[in-house]
């Protein structure tokens, strides 16, 4: 792979700059108020597949967001690479807690990027990383140096569920026929211990409904008298969870697999400082399962987690109210051989059973997906690895991620197709939260390793 530096010193400035210009159109896909960004984000990346030099690019509508496919076929007979991504991006919220307007990207210097680091939504998580797939495209094409066949596939609701990308897996077999899946929505352990993502974890959201009395009523009226709703709800959801931290649905840990001895004495040699872990949190402590260490809590092991709760008054000032309703938005990552499906019921009737009289619950599923773990023996995987080593000057480490990208078990499913997760970003980016950023060295480097694995994987595919 020749000039790769060199190309991305000669263009580095409108490298950065279309990405910026990418990062500033709020395509938030949750929220119908961003639907016509979300649209536009999508015509942008269009243009900047046609740019980098595919030959075909269109836009598939779907009964939700449009997805954008591309290709550049050279030669039939060669290896295709199906590079996923997605467009679309989380709510901005809380827009407070930003030290910088979320879609008014801005480069700053950190600590860990001294070079700077792009603060947007979107920033890593996954405008960023997957435009380094598009300008690595570019890289390979100007210089002639494209080793085999490409298809993009860049879709507008992965952080809704993708259950669009489903249908339209399924509905275009023959048109997505790939030899492996290349996907950078994912992480590294840092920017001088590369890894490669060779596990995630499956995803179960609800949303809870407790319902008291017909109306809000005055607490000093009737409190004591009639059931809270935001009591009751505050007192399932602590008993989802034992004085272990261990899961208290009936039925949960059946299918959750549990790794040997040596296993977990492999995943133990990721560098892991638990001073500093604690410091970038700013926390006195870590919190989980007891018997399993931070990484292992954070990767191989299941969980439950409230990612929101509301009711009553919660405007300035004092109101005193017993309200109607409370709700709960609930999140339980998954581990290999949990079904999401299987355990979204489980939760359901576990919840509605434990709801006292003078109360009604309700469970209402959002999304959710499989688990997914890739194996380390492939071709595939090699390449990835040897694509890293060359640009990073060491081999990088196989780690499980606690995240969850539901469409990889889909992929497998549907495509029959192997998943190689290269992913550039750092745990502290930020992702989901206020002040997302991603280092703009990890955006160069990505362009940098990507045409490697291109390389290397064309070529183990004809020994």
């Amino acid at each position: 792979m020749q000039n790769v530096k060199e190309y991305l010193s000669e263009h580095k400035d409108r490298f950065l700059n279309e990405l910026i210009e990418l990062l500033k159109i709020p395509s938030v896909s949750a929220d119908s108020a961003f639907s016509q960004d979300v649209l536009d984000t999508a015509e942008t990346v269009k243009t900047r597949l046609e740019e980098a030099g595919c030959d075909v690019v269109e836009i598939h509508e779907t009964a939700g967001y449009p997805i954008v496919y591309g290709t550049k076929i050279i030669n039939p007979d060669l290896p295709t690479v199906l590079v996923y991504g997605h467009y679309d991006v989380q709510p901005a919220d809380p827009i407070d807690l930003w030290h910088s307007p979320p879609f008014e990207p801005v480069i700053k210097k950190t600590s860990l990027h001294p070079e700077g680091a792009i603060y947007a939504r979107g920033a890593c998580d996954d405008k960023g990383q997957m435009y380094m797939h598009v300008k690595a495209l570019e890289f390979m094409v100007k210089t002639d140096q494209l080793p085999c066949n490409v298809k993009f596939m860049i879709e507008g609701e992965e952080e809704v569920g993708s259950n669009n990308l489903s249908i339209y897996v399924a509905e275009n077999k023959e048109k997505l026929a790939n030899d492996i899946i290349l996907i950078s929505d994912t992480g590294m352990i840092a920017n001088d211990v590369p890894s490669i993502t060779t596990g995630l974890r499956g995803l179960s959201y609800v949303e809870v409904e407790v319902t008291g009395p017909n109306r809000d009523l005055h607490s000093g009226l009737y409190g004591g008298a009639v059931a809270n709703p935001i009591n009751i709800l505050t007192k399932m959801i602590a008993s989802l969870h034992d004085e272990n931290n261990h899961i208290t649905i009936p039925g949960f840990y059946d299918k959750v697999e549990e790794l040997s001895d040596n296993e977990r004495a492999e995943m133990a040699k990721a560098p892991f400082n638990l001073d500093n872990y604690q410091k970038a949190l700013d926390i006195d402590s870590v919190y989980g399962e007891k018997g399993y260490s931070t990484n292992e809590r954070n990767s191989i092991r299941p969980t439950l987690d409230v990612n929101g709760i509301w009711g009553g008054y919660i405007g300035q000032g004092a109101k005193t109210v017993i309200a109607s309703k409370a709700y709960a938005k609930i999140s339980m990552r998954l581990v290999p051989n949990q079904d999401w499906r299987e355990i979204t019921e489980l939760f359901k009737t576990h919840f509605e059973s434990i709801a006292p009289k003078g109360v009604i619950v309700k469970v209402k599923p959002h999304h959710g997906g499989q688990g997914y773990v890739t194996p380390i023996d492939t071709i595939a995987y090699q390449a990835a690895s040897k694509a890293y080593e060359t640009t990073f000057g060491k081999k990088p480490i196989p780690q499980r991620s606690g995240g969850s990208i539901p469409i990889v078990s889909l992929f497998e499913k549907e495509l029959g197709s192997k998943t190689i997760l290269m992913g550039f970003g750092l745990d502290s980016d930020a992702i989901h939260s206020p002040n997302e950023h991603f280092g703009v060295w990890n955006y160069f480097k990505g362009i940098e390793t990507i045409p490697y694995f291109y390389e290397y994987f064309t070529q183990m595919s004809s020994e």
